[in-house]
């Protein structure tokens, strides 16, 4: 089959930081923390380019000495961008991120990456970071996405994919079952007002968009969506933890099984159905970017039905009806294009368009739920 051409803005830069530096300035760091005389040497591999589009991912591995022996550490660092690369979130809270996955990790047999440093300051690489396993396995790729075909989730047989769909469920289910996440987990409550946490998320959204408008202008269908949103809000008070960016993009694999629970930046408290309706809808954005090349895609996967009766029987609870979720995550994917189209401006990729709408590769499935909504 003829690989159709990606979008133009779908690669892009991520950041202007300096890699020449970053070795030498990992290694005096790490100094500071290893016992006197470790002499830690730090070798830089390549970042991860395929998928996120979010913080910088940097790869790389540290050696010291410790009581006369060799030690070799393999690590992912997760950093902050800077302010002037135009981040895709207003903030980045690291420390935040850092604790969320060190208690998921405690609590749960949900596989996240042993964290082991945190640089709060940003004094040693410009913004903070913090430095956390490496783990073996395999992605589902962004870039091209997954279902564009020619990829090992693509070919592989209906009962692996199947077998990876319902273990990437599962990931959420137990998640969500982690007892009074309200208080675990109270430091990612969204400092927005709101008489509910979907209120207050709701809220942390919006001002998400008018951070976004200053770069890239305003969006009539994200402030139509927005105001739907805020006049059909649900009636919950639940309170689970919510990853928040949860794709299978965000997951390596081994075997069809999820090893590792990546990408923790728009994590939150808040309803259930939240996770649930981002990991059908992250997959519906893609299908509609197939539909629209004329690929054939993967219409078999992820579909909603097979997902919230899968969640169900799993976590034992009912979901409520996912529409306003599915609008409420179409927001967050516009909002999304907007910054990653900012931040291309910025670095020279691409024109900034006429009309900022033609950056949302999902804009035929938003107003498709928008027009069911009655919006």
């Amino acid at each position: 089959m003829t690989q159709a051409p990606p979008p133009a803005d779908m690669k892009m830069q991520r950041s202007s930081r300096d890699a020449s530096t970053l070795p030498a300035r990992l290694a005096d760091w790490l100094a500071t923390l290893l016992p006197e005389g470790a002499n830690p040497v730090v070798t830089m591999h390549s970042g991860v380019d395929a998928n996120g589009m979010s913080s910088e991912t940097l790869i790389l591995d540290a050696a010291w000495t410790r009581d006369g022996q060799q030690h070799l550490g393999r690590y992912v660092a997760r950093v902050a961008p800077s302010p002037e690369d135009l981040p895709v979130f207003p903030n980045y809270a690291l420390q935040e991120q850092y604790d969320a996955i060190k208690a998921v990790g405690e609590l749960t047999d949900v596989p996240v990456p042993a964290v082991r440093w945190m640089e709060p300051t940003g004094e040693v690489l410009g913004t903070p970071f913090f430095l956390m396993d490496r783990i073996d396995g395999v992605v589902p790729q962004d870039v091209l996405p997954y279902n564009f075909g020619d990829n090992w989730l693509y070919d592989a047989s209906p009962e692996d994919q199947r077998r990876l769909e319902r273990a990437s469920i599962d990931v959420l289910a137990q998640l969500h079952a982690i007892p009074d996440a309200a208080t675990t987990f109270g430091f990612l409550e969204p400092d927005h007002p709101g008489s509910t946490l979907l209120a207050k998320n709701l809220a942390r959204t919006r001002a998400w968009y008018d951070f976004a408008v200053s770069d890239i202008g305003r969006s009539p269908l994200v402030e139509r969506g927005l105001d739907w949103l805020e006049a059909h809000l649900p009636d919950t008070d639940e309170a689970v933890l919510v990853w928040g960016d949860s794709r299978i993009g965000n997951m390596m694999y081994v075997d069809f099984e999820p090893v590792a629970v990546l990408d923790w930046e728009m994590a939150a408290i808040g309803p259930r159905e939240l996770d649930v309706s981002w990991i059908v809808f992250a997959h519906q954005v893609f299908e509609t970017i197939t539909g629209m090349l004329e690929l054939p895609g993967m219409p078999h996967f992820l579909v909603e039905a097979d997902v919230v009766a899968a969640y169900e029987e799993i976590a034992g609870v009912e979901l409520g009806d996912l529409h306003w979720y599915h609008v409420y995550n179409a927001v967050q994917w516009c909002i999304v294009f907007m910054r990653t189209g900012a931040r291309q401006i910025h670095f020279g990729e691409i024109e900034r368009p006429a009309d900022i709408e033609t950056l949302f590769h999902h804009k035929p499935l938003m107003e498709r739920l928008l027009g069911e909504a009655g919006a």
